[in-house]
């Protein structure tokens, strides 16, 4: 008896979706087959005279494994796309 695969799920935009900036990603951690993935941003602190920048996290996202792999092949491929080597620095930033 041959069984029909379920379909696929719709995808639905949601306009109002948040959007977050992050500067880097800080940190990555593999727990119970879910990739962690630490974002962080520069923050200015003005509580300080000069004001002096700090590297502060900002979010933190959390995938299964096969979804981190899949988002993982899909920037390498979009960044490839686009004209820019993944795997080399972008001409003019510094790599820490």
């Amino acid at each position: 008896m041959a069984t029909n695969p379920p379909p696929a799920p719709t995808f639905i935009d949601n306009p109002h979706a948040p959007e977050i900036f992050a500067g880097d990603s800080v940190g990555f951690l593999i727990n119970n087959g879910n990739v962690h993935i630490t974002l962080g941003a520069l923050r200015s602190d003005y509580g300080t005279n000069p004001p002096r920048l700090n590297a502060v996290v900002i979010g933190r996202l959390v995938m299964p494994l096969n979804g981190a792999q899949s988002l993982a092949v899909q920037l390498y491929d979009f960044l490839k796309s686009r004209g820019f080597d993944p795997a080399q620095p972008v001409p003019g930033q510094t790599v820490q």
